[in-house]
């Protein structure tokens, strides 16, 4: 064989390559209040999309949409890129499994469940030597932020795992981060629903005391939303590379003490209140015991009186 015959023969290949890429079969399980609507937005996918759930009728709107129902799990692990949203561990792992038994080398296997931390790189492990690739890909924002393809995916995936599922998953998320290898997108959810679930409970703890102070609490609700879109709620804190002390000079270090003495005078205030009130906050008291570290600057020295 001549030289160009060789390039054009690599050609053909790196084509072929390309294609698969940009148009590989999609293959979707777990039609859920989250899987569904995401789902949704893959039917006019180029490559074709095959769906399944145990509840025949979940797949019915997206048949009449143009997916293939599947009637086994084995007819989906014939697609390409196949995206898994079920209800927890033990159901990844024996769907990811059967899979397994069935996709052919260099099949994508994408988890959208919130799984437990090992069980992602535990399975990509398992199905490496198959050439089955298998990333976490846990998403953020609900099922409404699906519909509209507005989720936040955080991928825990090898490069060329990656690259192939990243115009997939564009389909429903408008921002697609990669975390790192397998496993990595189901330890960056786990840390930003903390901070979801926590919050939470710091919302319960203030409309507490806001009760007992004679609060309207639907006006509190209010003003908190509206005031949270506007300064980015927890989020407009975590622009940090890592959580060591701030040096003087660092371009956060003087937001973040400004930030610091109005955090600890306003939770004072709060929790002086509250004692008035014989309101308890430990979330409170932790926020103030802990701040300031948190933030990377020191304690303020000063009195809620300033």
């Amino acid at each position: 064989m001549s030289t160009a015959d060789r390039s054009s023969d690599e050609r053909s290949r790196e084509e072929q390559t390309a294609a698969l890429m940009s148009e590989p079969k999609l293959g979707y399980i777990g039609l859920g209040n989250q899987g569904a609507p995401m789902a949704k937005r893959l039917v006019d996918w180029p490559g074709g999309l095959v769906v399944f759930d145990v509840r025949a009728d979940a797949m019915t709107p997206l048949a009449e949409l143009g997916a293939t129902p599947a009637d086994s799990l084995a007819d989906v692990a014939a697609a390409d890129v196949i995206s898994v949203t079920v209800l927890n561990d033990d159901q990844v792992r024996e769907v990811v499994g059967e899979l397994g038994e069935h996709a052919k080398a260099g099949t994508v296997i994408a988890i959208h469940s919130t799984i437990e931390p090992e069980t992602a790189p535990e399975l990509a492990v398992k199905l490496r030597s198959k050439g089955i690739h298998v990333v976490d890909a846990p998403v953020s924002g609900g099922a409404g932020a699906a519909d509209e393809g507005e989720l936040a995916v955080m991928v825990g995936a090898d490069d060329e795992a990656y690259d192939i599922v990243k115009p997939v998953f564009k389909k429903w998320a408008s921002m697609v981060v990669r975390a790192g290898e397998p496993g990595a997108g189901t330890r960056m959810k786990l840390a930003r629903n903390m901070l979801t679930f926590v919050g939470f409970a710091a919302a319960c703890e203030a409309q507490r005391l806001a009760e007992a102070a004679g609060i309207d609490l639907q006006k509190l609700g209010r003003v908190v939303r509206h005031s949270d879109a506007q300064s980015g709620g927890p989020g407009a804190i975590m622009y940090r590379d890592d959580t060591t002390p701030l040096s003087s000079d660092h371009f956060l270090h003087d937001m973040f003490v400004h930030t610091r003495g109005l955090g600890e005078k306003d939770l004072r205030l709060a929790l002086r209140l509250g004692e008035a009130h014989g309101v308890q906050l430990p979330l409170a008291d932790i926020a103030l015991r802990d701040l300031a570290a948190g933030l990377g600057v020191p304690h303020t020295t000063s009195t809620v009186k300033e």
